[in-house]
C-alpha cells in the first residue's frame, strides 16, 4: 500500500536507499567486477564518442545522449565497487558539468548539438539533460556533496523558466519522466513545493503513457514508426504512470501500468520476461529482437514501479529481465555486445533480417548497428545491486531481490544495521540474512518479497519456523531484531513450462528461462586495439522439440566466477526431446516453431538446458512434441 510522504507530500510506499547503500556480494559482485574489467572500465580509452572529445567533458565532440548514458552506468558501478579508479574517472565528468553551470541555471555543452541522430532539435533539446539528472541524484547519493542541491535548484529553476516557451518534443517528451522522477527526489531533498508545480508541468508534457497502457493500440508487429512504439520509449515509458502516481494518487495510474504490463506481455511478449522490439514492437516470434536499451531500461522502470507501489510483481518482473535477457546479450567477459538479442538465437552474423534495424543488428561488437547501446548498457547490472533492498519509510527494510549482497541502513528509532545476504541465489533456493546490530535489540520490519512462481515458501529465524503472509506479494515480519539474528528463506523452485504461440513452449525454475544451448563457433569479423565485433556461427544441431511428457531433472554445480557462461552452468536441466525435420530456417533466423512439429522416426535424445542467460546461442522456445496436458484435466 502506497502512503503519503507528510513532508513531501508525495506518495510511495518503499524508499529507495542511497547509492552505497547496499554492497554486492558474492556471484553479483563478480559480474560487476567483469564488467569493469571489460566495456565500462576501459570504454573511453577505445570508443571515441564517449573519449576525451566529448563535449560533456569539454570537446568538441559528441554532446547529446551517449556521454551521460555512458556516466549513468559507470558512476553507479563506481561507488557500488568502492572502486577509486572508476570514481575518479567518473568525477572528471561531474566535475566539468559541475563547472559548467551558466547564470540563468543552464549548464553543459554549448552551441549545437553535436550527435549523429537527426531525429531531434539540434538548437534545443531536453533529453540529454535527464541523463545526466539521474547521474547527479546518484552522485549526491553517494557522496553528500554539498555542490550538488543548489546546482539543481540552479538548473530546475531554469527549466521553470523556459520549459512552457520550449516544451518537450520527440525524445524528450516520451521520457519526460526520467525529469519528473528527477524533480521529485529534489523536492523530497528540499520540500520546496515550487517543485511539484514543476514536476505537474513535466508530467502534462510528457507523452500520455497512462492513456496508452490503460487501452494498449498495438495488437501486433509495427509495421512503421510512433514514439509510442519504440521499445526503449515504452520500457521508459511503463514507470511514467507510477511518477503521476507519486503526485495524484489516482489509482488510474496504477492500473494503467498492470494493463500495460498485460498487455505488452500478450502481444509482444518474449521468454526471457522483456517484450519485443528490433526498434518498434514487433510480436511475439521468438526470433525477433529485443534491444539491449529497452533492457536496461525496463528494469529501471521496475525498480521505481517497485519503489512507488511496493508490489512483489515488479521484484517478479526486475529479476527476470536481469537474470536472463540481460547477460545473454552481452560476452561473458563484457568486451562484446548485441544490439538486439533473439530467443531463438542460432546464428549472430551480417545478414537481413525482418526487422527495421539493419543487418548487424545480432552481431556481438563494439558498437552494432548503432551506439546507443554501446554506452547506455552500462547502468543494468549497478542499479540491480543498488535497489536490491528498499527502506518502508517507517524505519524498517524490504527485500526486492535475494542476489548475494550486505545493506546498511538506519532502522527502527535509529539503530544501525547491517543485514548480509548469502546463498548464491538465483542458482540456489535458500536465502540466508544475517543481522547486524549497533545496540543489542531493534524493533522494526523487514518485508520479504515472496515471488509469484513459489508456490511453498518458508523462513526460520535463529532456526524457528515463523509463518508467512503475503500480502501484493511481500511478507512483513515486524519484531524486536537482535543483533545476530539468522534469516533462512526457502524458495522451493519447481521447473515450470509456459505455453506460447502455436502451443510452443518455454522452460523456467525459479527466476531462470532455461535453453537448449548450441555450440558456439566465433568469427572474427573486425579487429580493433579491443572491443573486436565477432560473428557466432552454430556447431550443433538447433532443431529440437521438447517432449510433452519430458521429466525435467535439476543439476546443481558450483557456482563460478562467471555463472552466465554455459559451459560452467551453475544449474542445468535434464530433458528428453526429438530433431524436428520440418522447422526451416526463415529469413536468417530459426524459423516459426511449427506447431505439428514432424519426428517421424526420430530418436529420443537427452537434452541438457541452461540457464537462458548463459548461453549466447540458443533456443528458448521449442516446438512441443506429443499432446500438451489440458488446463481442464491439471490438479487445480
Amino acid at each position: 500500500m502506497a502512503t503519503t510522504n507528510a513532508k513531501t507530500k508525495t506518495r510511495s510506499a518503499y524508499e529507495a536507499l542511497p547509492l552505497g547503500a547496499v554492497k554486492p556480494a558474492g556471484w553479483l559482485r563478480n559480474q560487476l567486477q567483469i564488467q569493469a574489467d571489460g566495456f565500462t572500465g576501459h570504454l573511453e580509452e577505445h570508443w571515441g564518442d564517449v573519449g576525451p572529445n566529448n563535449g560533456w567533458i569539454g570537446g568538441q565532440g559528441e554532446s547529446w545522449e551517449r556521454g551521460p548514458y555512458y556516466l549513468d552506468g559507470l558512476l553507479p558501478l563506481a561507488y557500488v565497487l568502492e572502486d577509486e579508479a572508476l570514481i575518479a574517472k567518473a568525477q572528471r565528468w561531474i566535475e566539468w558539468s559541475l563547472n559548467s553551470q551558466r547564470a540563468d541555471g543552464n549548464f553543459g555543452p554549448q552551441g549545437p548539438i553535436q550527435t549523429v541522430n537527426n531525429d531531434l532539435n539540434k538548437m534545443q533539446d531536453w533529453w540529454h539533460y535527464m541523463i545526466m539528472l539521474k547521474v547527479f541524484t546518484q552522485y549526491e547519493e553517494a557522496t553528500g556533496d554539498e555542490r550538488v542541491v543548489p546546482f539543481l535548484r540552479r538548473f530546475f529553476g531554469f527549466v521553470r523558466g523556459t520549459i512552457e516557451a520550449n516544451p518537450l518534443q520527440g525524445w524528450a517528451k516520451a521520457r519526460g519522466a526520467e525529469m519528473a522522477l528527477c524533480i521529485l527526489w529534489l523536492h523530497r531533498r528540499t520540500g520546496d513545493e515550487s517543485l511539484l508545480e514543476l514536476a505537474g508541468i513535466v508530467a502534462e508534457q510528457t507523452t500520455d503513457w497512462t492513456d496508452v497502457f490503460h487501452d494498449f493500440p498495438y495488437w501486433r508487429k509495427v509495421e512503421e514508426w510512433d514514439w509510442t512504439t519504440h521499445v526503449v520509449n515504452v520500457a521508459m515509458g511503463i514507470k511514467a504512470p507510477g511518477i503521476r502516481y507519486e503526485l495524484s494518487g489516482s489509482e488510474a495510474e496504477r492500473a494503467a501500468v498492470h494493463r500495460g504490463i498485460d498487455s505488452l506481455m500478450t502481444y509482444h511478449g518474449q521468454a526471457h520476461g522483456m517484450f519485443s522490439g528490433d526498434e518498434w514492437l514487433s510480436g511475439t516470434g521468438p526470433s525477433q529482437g529485443v534491444e539491449l536499451c529497452a533492457v536496461v531500461e525496463y528494469m529501471y522502470s521496475m525498480e521505481h514501479l517497485t519503489r512507488v507501489f511496493g508490489e512483489g510483481r515488479f521484484g517478479d518482473i526486475l529479476e527476470k529481465v536481469a537474470f536472463n535477457a540481460l547477460p545473454a546479450t552481452i560476452s561473458k567477459d563484457w568486451t562484446s555486445h548485441q544490439y538486439d538479442q533473439q530467443v531463438n538465437q542460432i546464428v549472430c552474423n551480417v545478414a537481413p533480417r525482418n526487422w527495421s534495424n539493419g543487418p548487424d543488428a545480432n552481431l556481438f561488437g563494439l558498437e552494432p548497428n548503432f551506439g546507443c547501446c554501446t554506452s547506455n548498457m552500462h547502468q543494468g547490472w549497478p542499479k540491480f545491486a543498488a535497489h536490491l533492498w528498499m527502506g518502508d519509510g517507517s524505519g524498517g527494510l524490504a527485500a526486492v531481490s535475494y542476489a548475494p549482497c550486505a545493506v546498511s541502513a538506519t532502522v527502527g528509532g535509529g539503530a544501525a544495521a547491517t543485514i548480509r545476504v548469502g546463498g548464491e541465489y538465483p542458482f540456489r533456493e535458500t536465502v540466508t540474512m544475517d543481522v547486524s546490530l549497533d545496540r543489542a535489540s531493534e524493533p522494526f520490519a523487514i518485508a520479504l518479497r515472496i515471488p509469484a512462481w513459489c508456490a511453498a515458501p518458508s523462513l526460520t529465524i535463529n532456526g524457528a519456523n515463523v509463518s508467512l503472509n503475503a500480502v501484493n506479494g511481500y511478507a512483513r515480519i515486524e519484531r524486536e531484531w537482535r543483533d545476530g539474528d539468522r534469516l533462512t528463506l526457502t524458495l522451493p523452485m519447481d521447473v515450470t513450462t509456459t505455453s506460447r504461440n502455436l502451443y510452443a513452449i518455454s522452460v523456467e525454475r525459479g527466476p531462470l528461462v532455461y535453453a537448449l544451448p548450441i555450440q558456439e563457433n566465433w568469427q572474427l569479423l573486425q579487429k580493433r586495439e579491443r572491443f573486436h565485433d565477432w560473428e557466432i556461427y552454430p556447431g550443433s544441431p538447433w532443431k529440437y522439440g521438447l517432449l510433452a511428457d519430458s521429466a525435467y531433472e535439476a543439476s546443481e554445480f558450483d557456482v563460478p566466477y562467471q555463472p552466465f557462461d554455459a559451459a560452467q552452468a551453475p544449474v542445468r536441466l535434464r530433458a528428453s526431446g526429438k530433431l524436428v525435420r520440418g522447422w526451416k530456417m526463415e529469413g536468417n533466423n530459426a524459423g516459426t516453431p511449427p506447431i505439428y512439429p514432424n519426428v517421424d522416426g526420430q530418436e529420443t535424445v537427452e537434452l541438457t538446458l541452461v540457464p537462458y542467460g548463459s548461453a549466447r546461442l540458443r533456443i528458448g522456445e521449442f516446438p512441443l512434441i506429443g499432446e500438451r496436458e489440458k488446463a481442464w484435466k491439471k490438479r487445480m
